[in-house]
């Protein structure tokens, strides 16, 4: 599908949809060779192949690459999107090191049921267009206040959680990775928002625009949030010459 020209600038262009796609799936490698494979590092390496996931259906959608058909990569897009709200809450309780399952069950649940509708039913998912900026996505209409309340409602709870509990946990280390994790939320819910309050016709294309920004996030990711919980030099220390780099003092 070639991609409708717009006024504005291409700041989600297919050319970036591919960058972003690259730069997502390079940083799943290197926190996968970085650090230890646990539980943080798998869940980590999750979001950000479902990030990249998207990018990379979204540029489909507008190059018509590989074979398939546009509405087919629209609804592996919204499968893999649809992951990422419980994904992010299931990583902030693991950074904090949190045993209780069932809020994290109960996100799978609604996230599974979300994804299976877009991705099996007629309805789910109808139809899709690229704007050259951004690609819209034309969803059932009586599920989308549901499917925002799930998106929002998830990502606000995850960054509540994350600030609530680096306040109250002793260690350093996980500490200063949930504060980091709260500000790659904000890192991309804040300009979206702030995008559609500029451009209402933005609204539109939510889904893009959001995930455009979450680049942001994929970098907080594994720049401060993987280096602060496993005690390693963190991203901004190595453009920092006046501070030391950041360090946990304690054990996980």
């Amino acid at each position: 599908m070639k991609y409708i020209k717009a006024n504005t600038l291409s700041c989600f262009s297919p050319p970036v949809m591919i960058a972003t796609f690259v730069i997502e799936i390079a940083l799943a490698l290197y926190v996968s060779w970085r650090y230890k494979f646990d539980e943080v590092t798998r869940l980590t390496v999750a979001i950000l192949f479902c990030l990249a996931l998207f990018q990379l259906a979204e540029w489909n959608v507008c190059e018509g690459a590989f074979g398939i058909d546009s509405l087919s990569w629209s609804r592996l897009g919204y499968v893999a999107i649809t992951m990422l709200p419980p994904l992010g809450f299931h990583l902030a309780t693991k950074l904090a090191g949190d045993r209780r399952t069932a809020m994290v069950a109960t996100g799978y649940l609604a996230a599974a049921g979300f994804a299976t509708f877009f991705a099996f039913t007629g309805h789910g998912l109808v139809s899709q267009m690229c704007l050259g900026n951004y690609v819209i996505f034309k969803t059932a209409p009586a599920v989308i206040p549901l499917y925002a309340a799930y998106y929002y409602g998830w990502l606000m709870l995850g960054t509540v959680y994350a600030v609530r509990r680096a306040r109250q946990i002793k260690q350093a280390n996980r500490a200063a990775a949930l504060r980091a994790l709260a500000w790659g939320y904000v890192a991309f819910i804040a300009p979206t928002t702030l995008a559609n309050i500029v451009d209402p016709s933005t609204i539109a294309g939510i889904p893009s625009i959001m995930c455009g920004f979450a680049v942001l996030l994929a970098i907080i990711l594994a720049g401060e949030v993987l280096p602060q919980y496993y005690r390693r030099p963190v991203l901004r220390s190595y453009f920092s010459f006046n501070s030391p780099s950041s360090h946990g003092k304690t054990s996980q």
